[in-house]
């Protein structure tokens, strides 16, 4: 990286000090900056070399090496008038001609004519010579000030920018000299601050390459990358030997990492009396309302202890530790409470009560979607599970209970996983249990799965309802307006059913489902709707697992009316046929059929009116196919059905070379017209092969 010794090439540095910033806006700000900053420079001519970005919960900092001393010269050309406007008769130039060249503040002999479209007309070529980079260098970065957006933006005292929090300072610096800027009344200098609590009085910067260690030394870890590292390698020294590590959480490694400038940990404990809690519990408190990081042992069980990671020097350690501890007591007090409310009263006794929440003021209750979702689990257990039908539509039942206990109005994302837990303590079956935890399964793209056949089930009902209801009333995702999460609960639908392999279409599961559905306004068209929408889901998920586009559009059509392991096998025996050396013949030529057949009804063949052997050929290997592919569909065996169909490339090959479809004899016409139909109708329950490129 270049330095602020480097006069030729200087380095750039912009920091924006503000108010503490919220830690999930500063990784999307990072990027945004980075991408700005290159933009900007790139929109000035300035060439530059590597950009780096840091953030802490007080700070932007923007470090552009190597940026050139001046702007790039620039040769741009200028259209003006046509030539007939521009020139007189006699060649001479016009009003028009001189008042573009004086707009341009050029002579009109510099003026030329060029041919652009169907005819020539007056250009410039306009040379402007690069300003220097310091000239130009207030205007980029107070266009990249100006240019960052956040999620949520504020103003502050009488001034009318906004900004994510106020700015408290702003240092601008290129080399060794400061870049003098004025945003909103507040002027850039070259200061910066250390530590709020620990070092805050302002300093100079006259330096650029020692920025990052200056401020280390006050208490300002700059890289967000470092304080990451440190968090990490110093949770570990924390515990070393002691047969305890910490319970891995990027998300909350992440949060950490930006709500602190100088990350101390800090190792806490509580009263293992808690430890008869769920442990879901204890650490969501942990985490969510504390930001604190879970201990476990080398056996995976939660132990009493836990992190804090401290924002101030180690020699505060036991300050920290007794205030966290004081914390947790409380927050676990009332954890401890909730649940204790809760497990008073069995879940079976709460269904009743979801009458009184309302799910959609469209949709009804939560009870009225439980009686939706026990018709539908009960429709799938009587095809998939008829042993545990009876279990299987008590568990159900059950599903929503949680959702008006105590815990889960404390900490929605525990829905379903204290479910189970009341499932338990009122000693309903163990798979029952897992069914309310794994309904809410997979919870995005690539998420596991439920393990369960209950729960596969009872997550299918849920999810299916979901799609069903919201189409039914017309609510149906646009662009990247989701609201209900219909596009993540199809997914989950779609996963399902290709991980368990279950002999059920998308079709018969929806028609179920609407057809539950109470006064539901047309009917057919929220069914197309349905089938639309959840096409292309499964197209996504067949593409993320690597299927060819072209192999995936040739089957997308049958997704809905066929079991959806039957089209991974289906498509797993196209791309072998690919290979096949038979193959590209067949494609060529059944694609020679799809080209002529009408997209009209046509009468049936009629053997009687062929004439040539050719015609007889084809009707008869198209019989022939037909008859192999009916038990090789059957069975789904789609090898076998690919085998069949293969052996019409020389009848198919044969009748074009030798027939003449359109006949003079309109019947004639007609009947080849039918066979050819014929044929490409025998094929087209394997794949549309007109998707395939030849």
């Amino acid at each position: 990286m270049s330095t602020g010794n480097d006069m030729q090439n200087p380095a750039v540095l912009l920091e924006i000090g503000t108010e503490e910033i919220p830690s999930r806006f500063l990784p999307d700000a990072i990027r945004d900056l980075r991408e700005l900053a290159a933009r900007t420079f790139a929109e000035y001519r300035v060439d530059h070399g590597e950009i780096s970005v840091y953030a802490t919960p007080r700070r932007l900092a923007l470090m552009v090496a190597g940026v050139a001393s001046a702007q790039k010269d620039m040769v741009k050309e200028v259209f003006g008038p046509a030539k007939k406007a521009a020139f007189d008769d006699q060649g001479q130039p016009t009003k028009a001609a001189a008042g573009f060249a004086a707009s341009l503040g050029i002579p009109v002999s510099s003026l030329s004519l060029k041919l652009k479209g169907k005819g020539e007309y007056v250009v410039a070529v306009i040379e402007e010579k690069g300003a220097e980079t310091n000239a130009v260098l207030p205007g980029i970065l107070k266009k990249i000030i100006l240019s960052l957006h956040f999620p949520k933006s504020m103003r502050w005292g009488s001034g009318s920018m906004t900004f994510v929090r106020p700015i408290a300072w702003i240092l601008a610096v290129s080399g060794r000299e400061r870049i003098d800027i004025e945003i909103d009344g507040m002027k850039s200098g070259n200061q910066t601050r250390g530590h709020r609590f620990l070092s805050p009085a302002s300093f100079q910067i006259r330096d650029i390459s020692s920025y990052k260690n200056f401020l280390e030394t006050n208490f300002v870890v700059l890289d967000q990358e470092k304080r990451r590292e440190v968090i990490l390698k110093s949770m570990g020294q924390l515990l070393q030997n002691t047969g305890m590590e910490v319970i891995a959480d990027d998300g909350l490694l992440e949060t950490v990492t930006f709500l602190v400038e100088y990350p101390v940990p800090v190792l806490c404990s509580f009263d293992r009396e808690y430890l008869k809690l769920p442990k879901e519990l204890l650490i969501t408190v942990m985490k969510d309302h504390q930001k604190y990081f879970a201990v476990q042992d080398a056996a995976g069980n939660l132990s009493n202890s836990f992190i804090v990671i401290s924002n101030t020097k180690g020699e505060n350690a036991e300050t920290v530790r007794v205030g966290a501890e004081r914390v947790i007591k409380a927050r676990f007090d009332d954890a401890k409470f909730y649940y204790s409310e809760d497990t008073a009263k069995p879940l079976a006794e709460r269904v009743g009560h979801l009458a009184d929440v309302t799910f959609h003021d469209q949709l009804g209750s939560l009870l009225e979607k439980t009686d939706r979702i026990s018709a539908i689990a009960e429709y799938l257990a009587e095809k998939l599970l008829p042993a545990a039908r009876e279990r299987t539509v008590r568990a159900s039942r059950l599903l929503k209970a949680d959702l008006i206990t105590g815990v889960v109005r404390e900490f929605p994302e525990l829905q379903g996983i204290m479910g189970k837990y009341y499932a338990l303590h009122d000693r309903e079956d163990g798979d029952i249990a897992d069914a309310l935890e794994e309904q809410y399964l997979p919870k995005s793209f690539g998420d596991r799965l439920p393990k369960s056949e209950m729960g596969a089930v009872t997550s299918l009902a849920d999810k299916i309802d979901n799609v069903t209801a919201f189409f039914s009333i017309g609510l149906i995702p646009t662009g990247s307006e989701d609201p209900f999460a219909l596009r993540r609960q199809a997914m989950g639908v779609v996963s399902i059913l290709l991980d368990r392999g279950y002999a059920l279409s998308l079709k018969e599961i929806f028609d179920f489902a609407l057809g539950s559905m109470k006064q539901v306004k047309n009917p057919g068209t929220v069914m197309e709707n349905i089938m639309n929408f959840m096409a292309q889901r499964t197209e996504f998920i067949l593409s993320s697992a690597g299927y060819q586009q072209e192999i995936i559009r040739a089957v997308i059509h049958l997704a809905f009316s066929n079991p959806l392991q039957g089209i991974t096998a289906r498509m797993d025996a196209l791309a072998a046929a690919q290979k096949e050396t038979a193959f590209p013949d067949f494609l060529l030529a059944i694609k020679r059929v799809n080209n002529i057949v009408p997209k009209t009804p046509t009468p049936p063949v009629q053997p009687s009116l062929f004439l040539q052997d050719e015609e007889k050929d084809l009707h008869a290997a198209a019989a022939a196919a037909g008859d192999a592919l009916v038990p090789a569909l059957e069975h789904r065996d789609f090898a076998a059905a690919l085998k069949a169909i293969l052996p019409l490339t020389s009848p198919i090959n044969s009748f074009f070379d030798r027939v003449l479809v359109m006949d003079k004899k309109e019947e004639i016409r007609t009947n080849r017209l039918s066979l050819l139909k014929e044929v490409w109708e025998t094929v087209a329950p394997v794949a549309d092969f007109s998707k395939f490129q030849s």
